[in-house]
């Protein structure tokens, strides 16, 4: 018996240590390419590209639950009838299952639960995905061309931003079966948005305005309107497009709180402006100029870095949020757009 226990051991145990040795740690940054057919992922212990994954056309949103069992990714596979959610493994790298749902989807969020995928499809309409049985449950209809999502911190609320008519942001209640319970009112067209971690205030880029407005999640209305130092050129109202220069179209499409909830982010055009926010005016702090058009941006959770997607020169730019240096430039593939960092553990 002993010595069917012993050889049994010296079969097994090589396996764990295997699987072990072959398991990740440390943080990641996966880097749609919007134009193209894959994500780069960083070490960001490092800096060096960990890996390229190919998973289809068009990769453009990406989403992870808080313990990163999975990662979420909505490939637009634009002019197509249909675009796809995919469930990768950020262990093995695998495409574990397929979904498809509307057309060109966006920015797709998830609950830090990871239990439910909104996703912003070119139909008018957010569809909503149980992510255990891999299946849509139901849709939001928004109108306008639903574009971005924010979950709340809590998993209880999702926040619907959506380009167009509706100049304003859908609130959802996840835990009322995705029942619509307000609309915040913008003052034009909506873009990326950020939320607080406490949910008590929603930010939000818009067109129109070089900068982004506040607004109270509570109340539904807009408390305030911050403007950036920098100028970007001409505005085009009469098709949103944004401003115009000589050097090309200018808009503000990125926008994050660092996670100690200190400061507000937001990229347009080819600059970085950083505002406080514990002074209810947002004074801004900083100005960056960087190499290309910043597109979106996200932070490292232990606040070290931020990380701005420059679609435009297919580069990322790391920034010491300490500093307010750039540290380097990341080359990434086609049109990087959409960004997370997952923090693996063995």
């Amino acid at each position: 018996m002993k010595s069917l226990q012993h050889s049994l051991l010296a079969i097994i145990l090589p396996l764990i240590f295997t699987l072990c040795a072959n398991a990740e740690s440390g943080q990641f940054l996966w880097q749609t390419n919007s134009a193209g057919n894959d994500i780069h992922i960083f070490n960001i212990d490092n800096f060096e590209l960990h890996s390229r994954l190919v998973v289809g056309a068009d990769p453009h949103g990406i989403a992870a639950p808080d313990d990163a069992r999975v990662i979420y990714v909505s490939l637009e596979a634009n002019g197509q009838d249909n675009g796809e959610i995919l469930w990768i493994d950020p262990q093995t790298l695998k495409i574990k299952h397929r979904l498809k749902v509307g057309p060109e989807p966006h920015a797709i969020a998830t609950t830090p639960d990871g239990l439910w995928i909104y996703v912003p499809c070119r139909d008018g309409s957010y569809w909503i995905i149980d992510a255990e049985a891999k299946k849509v449950v139901t849709k939001i209809h928004t109108g306008g061309r639903p574009h971005n999502t924010q979950a709340s911190r809590d998993g209880r609320f999702m926040f619907l931003s959506p380009m167009g008519d509706p100049q304003g942001v859908t609130v959802v209640d996840i835990q009322a079966q995705h029942k619509v319970v307000g609309f915040i009112p913008f003052s034009d067209s909506v873009r990326p948005p950020a939320l607080s971690a406490d949910g008590q205030f929603l930010f939000q880029h818009i067109d129109g305005l070089n900068g982004f407005e506040v607004a109270d999640v509570q109340q539904r209305t807009v408390i305030a309107s911050v403007e950036h130092s920098t100028n970007l050129g001409w505005f085009m109202p009469f098709n949103r497009f944004g401003y115009i220069t000589f050097g090309g179209l200018n808009r503000c499409h990125g926008l994050a709180l660092r996670p100690d909830q200190k400061e507000i982010w937001s990229t347009c055009a080819t600059h970085l402006s950083i505002h406080n926010i514990s002074d209810p005016s947002y004074p801004q702090t900083h100005l960056l100029t960087l190499e290309g058009k910043g597109y979106w941006l996200t932070f490292s959770p232990d606040n070290q870095y931020a990380f701005i997607a420059l679609a435009s020169l297919n580069k990322v730019a790391v920034i010491d949020t300490a500093t307010k240096q750039l540290v380097r430039y990341l080359s990434a593939g086609d049109a990087p757009k959409r960004n997370v960092i997952v923090e693996l553990s063995d």
